[in-house]
Formats: structure tokens, sequence, C-alpha cells
């Protein structure tokens, strides 16, 4: 593979390639933003990276400003403060840096920024996105920091409602950023376990996808090549936190799994948000650490399409050898082995488990989720 830079149209605009971001400013012009709000996390925003960002887009002409009170799982109350500022600075678009919960930030920033209506008049149920004014949404470029969530090509933003300790989805069609840079030099200082379970969730999204029973063959076809750039290439960047051909796979591959999801997710993110909001876990080691109860929990759906990737994958042992590569990778990265072991000592069954069957992800698990079965899927992750 060549790390010269490439660029794409699909599923929006695509630059990838290392120092691509230096292009930011051109791609700002490009969509007319003239004012944009750069929107990341606190970590982020004491680090270098995001100074010279700044310093670019200003010495390009454009008046930009810095939100980062984000945190990990960004909250309605993230995003409110965020419209606040968007607003005070007289921004027109929105520079989302980061990992995901900069990212879904930063998308429901410029979403709200523009709306009348509380944020979840638009959660992906029963359409109410249609309720939303689509002029009212402020261009959107994305930089992810991290591979693993695939948000810079999603048309959701995942907002923490704190009251209810409840994951929403808020959905619209043109929340899609409008342009995506995938440069793999901004994900050269992700430490290790980071690196493991951001490319974890990637792996999660295309697993999923490719498994749920809705007809998509363009969705299952990017799903399965995603599923292989991780198998190839997630232990080589944990290993190797410098190796480039490594991080820009990974990239592509979050963005892939996400591009993929919109055929479907499944039971691994049911309870993996449910969990979140309410222990606030890291999202893709929560979703490693449920998948092999899961993959068990759908054998009986899942098991000939499983053999099949599992081929494609030059694993031995059909749907058993893909369960032992999952595990076998999730043991390399250091991925605990239960929920208990990432730190939930005292689980509150029924709240996750109804939590569960109201996420959005339940309808595309291959297998039906009820209260007994999820309740017994969930103990096994325990």
């Amino acid at each position: 593979m060549t790390t010269e830079p490439v660029d794409w149209n699909f599923p929006t605009q695509m630059a990838v390639g290392p120092g691509r971001i230096a292009e930011l400013p051109e791609f700002c012009q490009q969509q007319g933003i003239r004012a944009p709000l750069i929107v990341t996390d606190p970590g982020l925003a004491a680090l270098p990276m995001v100074a010279a960002i700044k310093t670019a887009c200003d010495d390009a002409g454009m008046t930009s400003s810095v939100f980062a009170d984000v945190q990990g799982n960004p909250t309605l109350e993230n995003v409110e403060a965020g419209v606040v500022a968007f607003h005070a600075g007289d921004h027109d678009g929105v520079v989302a840096l980061g990992g995901g919960s900069a990212l879904d930030a930063g998308k429901a920033i410029a979403f709200a920024s523009g709306q009348n209506r509380p944020l979840w008049d638009f959660v992906d149920v029963e359409d109410g996105w249609m309720l939303a004014k689509s002029e009212g949404i402020a261009p959107i470029i994305a930089v992810p920091t991290t591979a693993g969530t695939g948000s810079e090509v999603g048309r959701i933003s995942v907002i923490t409602d704190s009251a209810q300790h409840q994951k929403r989805l808020v959905f619209h069609p043109q929340i899609q950023p409008s342009v995506v840079i995938l440069d793999p030099e901004l994900t050269l200082s992700l430490p290790s376990h980071l690196t493991a379970a951001t490319g974890m969730d990637a792996l999660s999204h295309s697993l999923e996808a490719y498994c749920t029973p809705a007809f998509h063959p363009m969705a299952e076809g990017i799903a399965l090549r995603g599923i292989r750039l991780t198998q190839q290439y997630l232990a080589r960047a944990v290993h190797d936190g410098n190796d480039l051909e490594a991080r820009t796979q990974l990239l592509v591959a979050s963005s892939m799994g996400a591009t993929a999801f919109q055929k479907g997710l499944g039971a691994i993110h049911a309870l993996s948000h449910p969990i979140g909001a309410m222990y606030h876990t890291h999202h893709g080691t929560t979703n490693a650490v449920c998948m092999p109860a899961v993959l068990q929990f759908n054998k009986t759906a899942i098991e000939e399409k499983l053999s099949a990737a599992a081929n494609y994958l030059n694993i031995q042992g059909g749907f058993d050898g893909f369960c032992a590569f999952v595990d076998d990778l999730n043991a390399s990265l250091h991925i605990p082995k239960s929920l208990t072991a990432l730190g939930i000592a005292d689980i509150d069954i029924d709240r996750v488990v109804a939590g569960a069957l109201s996420d959005p992800s339940t309808g595309g698990n291959p297998v039906e989720m009820t209260p007994e079965n999820t309740r017994k899927l969930l103990l096994a992750c325990c």
C-alpha cells in the first residue's frame, strides 16, 4: 500500500493520507466556512496539534475558536454549551476534531445550532429527523484522531441523556460531515490501549453490520473488507504506534465500519450503549468484552455466514475458528475478559437489560432479543 495522498467521494468527500490536515483551511473555504468552531476534547485541546490547527485557520483569514467542554460519552449539556459558544463566536461551521466523543459532539452542535426544538425530538425513532430545519444545520468537517467510531462518516450523533443514564442516537442525513480528513499522522501519539479499544470498536461495527440479516449487499461487502483490514493491521498499530501504513489502514477500516452499519447493528451495541451510559466505560472496550458472548448468542443465525467470512479471512475452523480469532485478538490486546474485569463490580441487570431492549441496535440483531435471553446474554458477559 502507498501512503501517498488519495481522494475519494464515497461516502462523502474524503481526503486520505499523511499531512492532509494542512489542507483544512482550503476545505473550510470550499464549504463556505469563514468562522469555524473547532470542537475537541480537553485532552487534545492542551496539545500543540490543536493550537497549530487554529493558527492555520486564523492565518488563512478565518476567525476560529476552540470549544473543548466535551466529556467522554458526550452529554446533552456538552452540546448545549457548544451551541452557546457557536452563537457567541458568530461561527458558521464546525471542525470536529478528535475521537468519537468530539466528533459526535461537534456534529450535534452543528445540527442543534439552527434548531428551535429540544435535541431529543430528533432521536432515531419514528422519523423524528423530519422535524428538523435542514437549512439550520451548519457545515461540518470531521478530523478523526482515533480509528474506531467512524463517526466522521456517520449520520448519527450518540449523545448521553444524563438524567436517564441512557445514550440517545440523534439522526439526520445532513449531519454526515461534508469533508473528512483521514490523516494518520494525527493518530501516531494515540496510546496502545486506546488504539486497541478504538480498533475493536471498528471491528464491532463491521462485524455486526455483516451479521445483521437486513438486505444491503453493498454495506455487507464493505463490512467484510473492514473486518479484513482490522484483522491485518490492528495488532501492528498496537505494537508499533509509528507504523504509518497500519494507522492509515485502521482509519479506513473505521470509516468503512461506520459506512456499513447503516445496514444495522445488534446485541453488542445494544448492551454497550446502556453499560457505557451507566458506568462510563470506554465504548470500544465494552464492545470487545461483549463480542465473544454475543457471537455465541447469535450462533444459530450466523454460523454459516461467519464460516464464509472465516474462509475469506484465511481462518481455519469456520464459525468456531472465527470465535477463536476474536478471543485471541482480545487476549493479545489485553482486553478484559468480562464486565467484572472491566471494573463493573455490581451491575444493575434489570436496568441494563431494559436499556438494551429499548436501544435501536436491538432490532438488527440476528436473533430476536427478549427480556429472558438478553438477561442470560448479559450474565454471560459478566
